[in-house]
């Protein structure tokens, strides 16, 4: 209950009320404003920056380096999976391999029968040079996310059936990553995330961020 000390008026936890008058007196408040965005913005800071952050900033970079190498390797034929005789710069097909291989699976004829067309070569090299590519800066994570995910997707569906598996691979963990990478901005430490999707290019189309 509150009691009369002197001109102040207090309740039992002690706080003065707001503004009491008091005699010829006015007690004086004062409000702290608060800033809802500056706390949002404190734990978006803490994400980017945390154990978490940098673990996926790690794995990113990991797999952007494994879609990256592939292109590498089956440009010059740096003899670890492709000989330099089967180079792309060679002439070499860099699909003609695995979709040959694919001849007694499930969807074989339809795989194999893509093998060697050079608009395949060309879109699946593409493919590993700008999902790499974007894994390592960690800008145009959406897009490669999407780009990547659904070229391991069919890579998966090329293998059909699985040997060792009822049906989970690498294919389909990579495409998972892949899909965890964009959603929690993995591009944002260790990369040009942030700066890129502070930009007005990326304001106006979301899906480039």
């Amino acid at each position: 209950m509150a009691t009369i000390e002197g001109r102040r008026q207090r309740n039992n936890a002690g706080v003065v009320p707001p503004a009491t008058e008091t005699g010829r007196h006015t007690v004086p408040v004062t409000r702290i404003p608060v800033d809802p965005a500056a706390g949002r913005k404190r734990e978006t800071d803490g994400a980017r920056t945390g154990p978490a952050a940098y673990a996926w900033a790690l794995a990113r970079i990991a797999l952007g380096w494994v879609f990256l190498w592939a292109f590498l390797d089956k440009t010059f034929g740096w003899g670890f999976a492709t000989p330099a005789d089967r180079a792309w710069v060679q002439g070499g097909s860099p699909t003609t391999g695995f979709l040959k291989g694919t001849a007694d699976n499930a969807l074989g004829g339809f795989f194999g029968g893509l093998a060697g067309q050079g608009w395949v070569d060309l879109l699946f090299m593409l493919g590993l040079l700008g999902v790499g590519g974007a894994l390592i800066v960690g800008a145009g994570m959406r897009i490669a996310a999407v780009a990547g995910g659904l070229m391991m997707v069919l890579m998966w569906a090329a293998a059909l059936p699985l040997v060792t598996n009822p049906f989970m691979d690498e294919h389909i963990v990579y495409a998972i990553v892949l899909a965890g990478l964009a959603m929690a901005n993995a591009g944002d430490t260790l990369g040009i995330g942030a700066w890129w999707g502070r930009t007005a290019l990326v304001k106006r189309l979301p899906i480039l961020k």
